[in-house]
């Protein structure tokens, strides 16, 4: 028998500092890139957009792929990636962690167009308080000191 998954993952880091240091401009350079990296791990991207400071991914994950190996590959190369292009003149690279939360596919489409709307979404909420209300949401216990 074949392996059937439906690993459906929202993904969330930031910048190191919370530096909001992603300019607009420059963003999809970026996407592209990130999107490579998951087509190379065989991992089917929804959506990916952000803001200054933080980024969102919404990713089927290939069940031969581990979480944390592929969002360190992410981190890892688009560090890389970001320093040789001189993408973002400020950046220091992204926080320690990140958020990973699990979803029912039937949720995709709104997870997309939450995704799609990050921009319109952070003039009323903050990058510190979208983190604790998905943390919340999904049930994580945190401590505030370690957040971002």
């Amino acid at each position: 028998m074949s392996t059937h998954t439906q690993l459906l993952y929202h993904i969330v880091f930031g910048t190191k500092y919370r530096i909001p240091c992603l300019q607009k401009n420059k963003r999809q350079v970026l996407y592209k890139y990130i999107w490579g990296i998951l087509n190379n791990n065989k991992c089917h991207l929804y959506r990916i957009n952000g803001v200054e400071d933080h980024l969102h991914i919404l990713t089927h994950i290939h069940p031969t792929v581990a979480l944390s190996l592929l969002i360190k590959d992410i981190k890892l190369a688009s560090h890389t990636f970001i320093k040789q292009e001189k993408l973002f003149p400020t950046d220091k690279g992204w926080q320690e962690g990140y958020g990973a939360f699990t979803h029912h596919f039937n949720d995709k489409n709104r997870l997309i167009d939450y995704i799609k709307t990050q921009e319109s979404h952070h003039r009323y909420v903050s990058w510190p308080e979208e983190l604790k209300a998905l943390l919340k949401e999904h049930g994580i216990a945190f401590d505030e000191r370690y957040l971002l």
